[in-house]
């Protein structure tokens, strides 16, 4: 290869860079000026989240810092875990106007819903945990110690804690979207994923133990809606109807003769 045609296929992967580093940095912006938005309302973001827990305690009672930095560090890091969240639909957008020159036409129709109803789905699963997860969790909690133990939890261990089940359960609420594809891929069938139920219950089980506290209450709340998303996967799975070729005829479809 002479050098000049060396340099020419070089130059589509600078450019492919070039316009990686500029999607990457619209989403870096835009994250940034979301959290120059929310930082002055910090402290009542995180009265918001602590919300749960501060209903159930008796009346005067609150949060604690066992650190000198944890009343400035806790708020501004869920703030910036906010603006992250509600930028996600503007990085994805991103990521897929970067990918998209590069997909097929069926491929095209399917990315934009794909992508859309998994952002859905994760802030579906998130509003579930804050709104049903959370005041059961916390009641047993609160209720189930020692009559003579005053509930006074760490602002940090607090934040810790409700992040982990957030992003437990937003994950865990992309089931239907990790089935759909699955089955979309030609990775496994419908018929393989209904034969293996039985195991993906137990599954479902082992990682609610895996991913909440150990308690049966988070654990069943996790394990249940896994088990319900699994089944809507695998109905919205049964109207796919891929072709008998695989992608080589896909392909010859969407360049039409």
């Amino acid at each position: 290869m002479s050098q000049q045609d060396d340099n020419q296929s070089q130059t589509p992967l600078i450019d492919h860079l070039i316009e990686l580093r500029s999607r990457l940095l619209r989403a870096m912006i835009v994250i940034v000026v979301a959290f120059a938005a929310l930082y002055a309302f910090s402290n009542q973001i995180y009265t918001f989240v602590a919300e749960p827990l501060m209903a159930l305690l008796p009346p005067g009672s609150q949060m604690i810092a066992t650190e000198v930095a944890s009343p400035f560090l806790a708020p501004f890091k869920l703030t910036l875990i906010v603006s992250l969240f509600l930028a996600i639909p503007f990085v994805l957008y991103q990521a897929w106007a970067f990918i998209a020159p590069g997909l097929y036409a069926h491929e095209k129709k399917l990315a934009l819903p794909i992508l859309g109803s998994s952002v859905l789905l994760f802030y579906g699963g998130a509003a579930f945990a804050y709104y049903v997860v959370f005041p059961l969790l916390f009641q047993f909690f609160t209720t189930a110690g020692p009559a003579n133990v005053q509930v006074m939890t760490d602002i940090n261990a607090y934040l810790s804690f409700v992040l982990k089940l957030f992003m437990a359960f937003g994950l865990a609420f992309e089931i239907p979207v990790a089935t759909f594809l699955l089955v979309l891929t030609g990775a496994t069938t419908v018929q393989a994923l209904s034969a293996k139920r039985p195991y993906v219950v137990i599954a479902c089980f082992v990682v609610g133990m895996v991913l909440t506290p150990p308690d049966i209450i988070s654990q069943t709340l996790l394990a249940g809606p896994m088990w319900f998303l699994f089944e809507v996967g695998i109905l919205f799975a049964r109207l796919i109807r891929r072709p008998r070729g695989g992608r080589d005829d896909v392909e010859m479809n969407d360049t039409g003769s």
